[in-house]
């Protein structure tokens, strides 16, 4: 799948657009459909920091305009996910699980599971082959297995968030730390860096105690074959290195894999959805006249 950015050839396409409103970030993604084959023509993540979040939800829309090369006028269907209702000028909205499946689905096809890592959470889902959501599970409130936490360890350590997942990729002697909570974890990381334990130790360790949390979510829903993942720690190798390592220490019949846009999957799966809507509204406005 590549990203096009040919307005004139565009042009008669059905365009439809999806914004994912995260708890860290705003992702926004712009696609074209031809017949039934949608094309990605620009997808863009934004850091929401302390900014005026209905400032950053707009800016980053018309920059990923901007990038596709086509006006808002263009866009046939925009739809929201996540914190959807912040999306003033949206025509609809699905609930996340559903568009993390169907984003999922289009970046991976034979996805039959999806783990979604965010910033507060992970929810773990199994889907068939038309991206429809069977059965799912949650993380606890326990924020140890979230995005958040892995960022103020970062923080902690003086490493950027990037540069984690290649850290923890070189650790010689993963370092245990707690599964149970969070301030426990922190406390054994605090600890770890008094010792003197190497950064890329700790970190390995941080991952595989995730990954052994993400893994037994999966198990419990009996996810089997190939699992993607998404969210904002789909792009972590580290991350994704420790899952298919406790995967294959547990025998499961899993295969996780993840893809260069996976953290967008949300709004893809946004877009992808309001294609399919627009066309039914269609169809039905037809059948009226």
């Amino acid at each position: 799948m590549s990203l096009a950015h040919t307005h004139v050839e565009e042009a008669a396409a059905l365009l439809t657009a999806g914004v994912d409103v995260g708890s860290s970030a705003v992702k926004t993604a712009v696609v074209s459909w031809r017949g039934e084959e949608p094309q990605v023509l620009a997808l863009r993540s934004d850091r929401i920091r302390r900014r005026d979040l209905h400032k950053v939800i707009e800016d980053g829309y018309h920059a990923a305009l901007e990038e596709a090369r086509v006006a808002p006028g263009d866009i046939a269907y925009l739809a929201s996910t996540g914190e959807g209702e912040l999306v003033e000028f949206r025509r609809g909205h699905f609930y996340g699980m559903t568009t993390h499946a169907r984003g999922a689905q289009f970046l991976i096809r034979e996805a039959r599971a999806v783990l979604d890592v965010g910033a507060l959470h992970a929810r773990a889902m199994t889907i068939d082959g038309r991206s429809r959501v069977l059965s799912y599970r949650m993380t606890s409130q326990c924020a140890s297995g979230s995005g958040q936490f892995l960022e103020n360890v970062a923080r902690y350590l003086g490493i950027a968030l990037e540069d984690v997942g290649p850290l923890s990729c070189r650790a010689a002697n993963p370092q245990a730390v707690s599964s149970i909570c969070a301030v426990l974890a922190e406390t054994d990381v605090i600890n770890m860096v008094s010792r003197g334990i190497a950064t890329a130790d700790i970190l390995k360790g941080i991952h595989l105690s995730m990954a052994g949390r993400y893994v037994k979510l999966l198990r419990s829903l009996g996810a089997a074959g190939v699992v993607a993942v998404t969210g904002g720690l789909a792009a972590d190798v580290g991350l994704v290195e420790a899952m298919r390592q406790q995967v294959r220490a547990e025998g499961a019949e899993m295969q996780v894999f993840t893809h260069p846009h996976s953290i967008y999957a949300g709004a893809l799966g946004a877009a992808l959805w309001g294609g399919y809507r627009h066309r039914v509204l269609e169809r039905r406005a037809e059948a009226c006249e």
